[in-house]
């Protein structure tokens, strides 16, 4: 199994920035496809973004689109979140995720294995 670490997370204002980091190990890194989703209060695991085992493809949600940005560091094992211009809906428990498949997907189900969930609080 591929275990995972998050951390980075916190409370910023509307506005402000926030970079998230997943640390992988126990399995090859390269070889899967990483995901970002987000869990607010009384809603179902949300898709937030993909990149693929090269770093060389995204994918994101439309509501994040333009101010979020997926990189991985496959040498530090490493997957990050760059969340810029954040607002007060992106208030959620974010989780990393890992799929040992080729391609990304947005659903929850397909990934193998998660991080423990850290909270982002955006303020007004």
């Amino acid at each position: 199994q591929v275990q995972l670490v998050e951390s980075g997370g916190g409370l910023v204002q509307a506005g402000g920035s926030l970079r998230l980091s997943c640390v992988a190990s126990g399995r090859t890194f390269r070889s899967y496809t990483m995901g970002w989703f987000r869990q607010a209060p009384g809603k179902g695991r949300e898709f937030v973004g993909t990149i693929d085992w090269s770093g060389g493809s995204s994918n994101y949600a439309d509501s994040v689109k333009g101010r979020f940005t997926i990189s991985r560091d496959n040498a530090k094992n490493t997957v990050y979140l760059q969340m810029n211009s954040l607002k007060p809906e992106d208030t959620a428990v974010y989780y990393c995720g890992a799929r040992a498949d080729v391609g990304g997907s947005m659903w929850p189900a397909d990934y193998d294995s998660w991080g423990q969930g850290i909270q982002v609080t955006v303020s007004s």
